[in-house]
């Protein structure tokens, strides 16, 4: 039986995770891609179609267009472009024209690919691959997009037809050469329109709101081809237009110069532009006389656009200062909102009517720049863009005169100013302003002054970053964060330690709780030096550092620190304070941890009444704290009253956050958890669907509460006997635990103990038991010998050795844990009490019935008297003696905890939960052997007689 909870609490602003723990009979699950397999080339019988949707009945044809479509994609290798406003038509048209292709030539391929996002287009590659049945295309792994590109390429394949349906924004296949230069865990990822080859026999149809979408794909690389005196591959041609932005004038002063210099290769030429931007200036101000435009005009991208810059700021100056500051944004998405607030800064708006002439200002300065096509607007209201080569001029001409340097801080200052702590309620703003934000983090300023903005903005970037799960992104901005704060304010300045407790949290959610650990060390000390012991930022420091103590399993002193910040709260801020509340979940928490389940209970009940007090039945946090006490009413097998609660905080948070906030989706895998505990395996399975569909779309696949999604939807499958599916997700959550987390962390372990027990479950023990070593050697290493993930682990690998009959060392390691376990959690801990009877379990096996029996006793009286007479536990205790008794013929006493067993298990699980039947079932064995036992025995008796 499994038991997988997941706990959260506010602390302090934050959330205290301590794990999702799944204990099965005596063992514990701990909740990713498939690895590489061998796969023949399939070739498949007949070209197939991938449209979306059969053709329409009421479609009203437009023979004009139709007719127009036809012409244009007759020819070898056409590209075609459907272009309207949304829902005239176009993907209709296209479907139509795809179907009718079908019709008329059964043995052309049409694929249907959605455009309108990255992931959309290579979720459609990846389907393409799949049912072409690619060497690859199974592994999660393999990068799809080239084994498509490669398939289109070759001619021997046949006649083809692709629909790119909504390519809305040219970004998707030129995105901007800049915008991902700083995410270095992300790298450089190739423009998509690389994976659309020229190919004969094959026909490209677009299907786009914009003109210059569709325009774009094929009319940069045509210019190119056609000045080029020695045309290249497709693929380093389109990494030179997505570096040039497939602006004409910049391809075409590019072509000149390779054409003019020896030996100058399009490859060569982006080395020299991406070197460094003295030689990016250098080939942009190339001016070639032989370029066909006015003589009297120049032939260089700077010089050209300079003038307009120069005419800019004659005509109207503020015009100039916001191009100026613009060309600091991340090329795409630029927030208007933004602008408007620097541009009422800068004209001193001190009331609504200065700020409604300030806003009246700002639209005709954005007018004339977009009169000038510097700056363009976007689909996206409130954002604007400007080319990368335009921002790279504009800085090249602020350097002429000196004002780089000034923009730059002026950019900073408007950051600092703009840019959020990276709680929920900001994530909106957050995620709109982070591109442009993320230009800062390699930019280190030197004036201190400026250093104090930077440092600001770094912080709540690396706290929205944490809180997105981008751990290692948000790892390397606090550090910055720290140092620069700690060189400029001082060790124990508060903004400092503010920054030094982002870093640790940061730390702690990769594991690296001794790092963690040291770093809140630090912030409890600086603020008890700075602000003395009672300041509630010094009990906020002795919460943070608690809750990593409780990571490693220093229960004690957890518990110890908790009591400390409680007594502080209620000291300095009354009983009924929020973050008063807040320490009384967060004891309740580590109580919880140490199995003092009826104490936590006490203190849950408290801050939940104490909630709904200040804040009302419906606050975030009032939910917050009936999830946790749903979660130690599941923990003594309450179910029932578990769900209860577990709904209500769901309808609530449903209603007061919305579906897809990340509480909601919480509630979703809590609310599972209790029903899987019950039995109720499907309506838990589609919950745990809806909660991991909710996290890939608001969180994204790699974000460490997916990847545990992941492993609760693996845990259901695994109870119904869905072995292989449960065993690929399971390899999906580890694969991805160990890109995102890394291989140590205590997250990717639980994968590995997760995805060992399903493969014990299909019979394979020894790749199972290889798992289990793992998992066992990484939580002796990471946490300690005596931490209690490092105890459970012996237990799964003891129980695995017994399924392969390897008895001696099964008890070795069974006793190791239940000694640790009395060590570290005491005599009456849950989890010593298991340890017992899996003890007892391979002593049996053995035959040593009698130190079973006293083992199983023990066990029963345990459960009974910490977790009470019906709990889930004490009733498999209960089965488990009955189980010995029966082994040694005792039926009577068997048959009375046979009963026992059922009868609870009916009441408390009901009599359709899969314990429930095995139980009867295992009754009925049992009296169907004692009947023949007695009826041999009779026989004996008989035969003695006769003799």
């Amino acid at each position: 039986m499994q038991h997988t909870s997941e706990f959260h609490g506010p602390v302090d602003g934050q959330y205290v995770i301590p794990g999702t723990h799944t204990a099965a009979g005596g063992t514990t699950n701990f909740n990713f891609g498939c690895p590489p397999t061998q796969e023949r080339i399939v070739r498949p019988r007949e070209p197939f179609s991938t449209a979306p949707f059969a053709p329409d009945p009421d479609f009203v044809d437009r023979p004009d267009i139709v007719a127009w479509v036809r012409d244009k994609c007759a020819k070898a290798g056409a590209r075609a472009a459907l272009v309207g406003l949304g829902g005239v038509g176009k993907s209709q048209l296209a479907l139509q024209y795809a179907h009718s292709i079908r019709d008329a030539n059964p043995q052309t391929f049409v694929f249907w690919v959605h455009a309108s996002t990255r992931a959309r287009f290579e979720e459609a590659y990846r389907d393409i691959a799949n049912r072409l049945q690619l060497p690859g295309a199974s592994d999660p792994k393999v990068n799809v997009l080239p084994l498509v590109s490669d398939w289109l390429r070759d001619e021997t394949n046949g006649q083809w037809v692709m629909v790119l349906d909504n390519v809305d924004d040219v970004q998707t296949f030129h995105p901007s050469r800049k915008r991902q230069r700083d995410e270095p865990d992300a790298g450089v990822q190739p423009p998509l329109a690389t994976f659309l080859p020229q190919s004969r026999n094959g026909v490209i149809l677009v299907t786009s709101r914009s003109k210059d979408a569709a325009v774009r794909l094929g009319q940069g690389m045509e210019l190119l081809y056609n000045k080029l005196d020695n045309p290249p591959a497709k693929e380093i041609s389109a990494q030179l237009l997505h570096a040039l932005d497939c602006i004409p004038l910049a391809i075409t002063q590019a072509a000149a110069y390779i054409n003019r210099r020896a030996g100058m290769s399009i490859a060569r030429y982006l080395d020299e532009f991406s070197r460094n931007s003295k030689m990016r200036e250098s080939l942009l101000k190339w001016d070639a006389d032989e370029l066909r435009r006015d003589g009297s005009a120049s032939n260089s991208v700077v010089t050209t656009w300079q003038m307009s810059f120069e005419q800019i700021q004659r005509e109207r100056r503020p015009a100039a200062d916001l191009l100026s500051l613009m060309s600091f944004f991340n090329p795409q998405g630029i927030p208007e909102s933004t602008l408007r607030s620097y541009n009422r800064d800068a004209a001193g708006a001190a009331t609504t009517d200065d700020e409604v002439a300030a806003d009246d200002a700002f639209n005709e300065n954005l007018d004339l720049l977009r009169a000038y096509s510097l700056v363009s607007m976007t689909a996206e209201s409130d954002t604007c863009e400007m080319h990368a080569l335009v921002q790279f001029c504009t800085q090249v001409w602020l350097s002429s005169f000196g004002d780089v340097q000034h923009w730059d801080h002026r950019f900073i200052a408007l950051m600092r100013q703009e840019l959020p702590n990276g709680d929920y309620e900001n994530w909106t703003k957050c995620q709109k302003l982070l591109p442009h934000v993320e230009r800062l983090f390699h930019k280190e300023p030197v004036a201190e002054d400026i250093q104090k903005a930077w440092a600001h903005v770094l912080t709540n970037a690396a706290w929205y970053l944490y809180n997105i799960g981008s751990y290692h992104r948000a790892q390397a901005v606090a550090i910055k964060a720290v140092r620069v704060r700690e060189h400029v304010l001082g060790m124990n300045n508060s903004k400092t330690l503010d920054s030094v407790s982002v870093l640790a949290m940061v730390l702690m959610e990769q594991g690296k709780y001794e790092d963690a650990e040291k770093l809140h060390q630090q912030a409890l000390a600086g603020t008890e030096k700075e602000l003395g012991e009672h300041h509630p930022d010094t009990l906020t420091s002795l919460s943070d550092l608690a809750s990593v103590l409780q990571c490693q399993g220093k229960y004690e002193e957890a518990e110890q620190l908790n009591q400390r910040a409680l007594a502080g709260r209620e000291k300095e801020l009354g009983e009924h304070h929020p973050s008063t509340l807040t320490s009384v979940n967060n004891l309740a928490l580590v109580l919880q941890d140490q199995g003092k389940y009826k104490d936590a209970e006490k203190l849950h009940r408290r801050a939940l009444t104490g909630w709904e007090k200040e804040l009302g039945e419906h606050h975030p946090d009032t939910l917050t704290s009936l999830s946790n006490l749903a979660s130690v009413l599941k923990q003594q097998g309450k179910y029932k009253d578990a769900e209860k609660l577990d709904r209500r905080a769901l309808a609530g948070r449903e209603k007061e956050l919305g579906e897809h906030h990340p509480d909601t989706l919480r509630s979703l895998s809590n609310l599972a958890s209790v029903l899987k505990q019950q039995g109720k395996y499907k309506d838990a399975e589609k919950l745990d669907r809806r909660a991991l569909a909710g996290r890939e779309k608001k969180l994204g696949e790699h974000h460490p509460d997916t990847l545990t999604s992941l492993s609760h939807l693996a845990l259901v499958l695994k109870q119904q006997g869905k072995y292989k599916d449960a065993e690929k997700l399971h390899r999906r959550a580890l694969a991805g635990r160990e890109k995102e987390l890394g291989e140590h962390h205590p997250d990717t372990l639980t994968s590995v103990n997760n995805l060992a027990l399903v493969l014990k479950q299909q019979g394979k023990y020894k790749e199972a038991e290889q798992l289990h070593r793992r998992a066992l050697a990484g939580s002796e290493k990471e946490l300690g010998e005596h931490h209690l993930d490092t105890l459970r682990s012996l237990g799964n690998l003891a129980l695995v050795l017994q399924d392969q009959g390897k008895y001696k060392e099964a008890e070795q390691l069974h006793r190791r844990a239940l000694a640790g376990s009395e060590k570290e959690l005491g005599e009456h801990h849950p989890d010593t009490l298991t340890s017992l009877s899996n003890l007892a379990l391979v002593l049996k096996q053995q035959g040593k019935y009698k130190e079973a029996e006293q083992l199983n006793r023990r066990a029963l009286a345990g459960t009974e008297k910490e977790l009470g007479e019906h709990h889930p536990d004490t009733l498999i205790s209960v089965n488990n003696l009955a189980h010995l008794l029966e082994s040694l013929k005792r039926y009577s006493e068997a048959a009375e905890l046979y009963q026992r067993a059922y009868k609870g298990r009916v009441q408390m699980l009901g009599s359709q939960h899969p314990d429930t039947i095995a139980c009867g079932d295992d009754f009925s064995a049992m009296q169907q052997e004692a009947k023949e036992a007695l009826l041999a025995e009779n026989d004996r008796q008989v035969d003695e007689r006769d003799l």
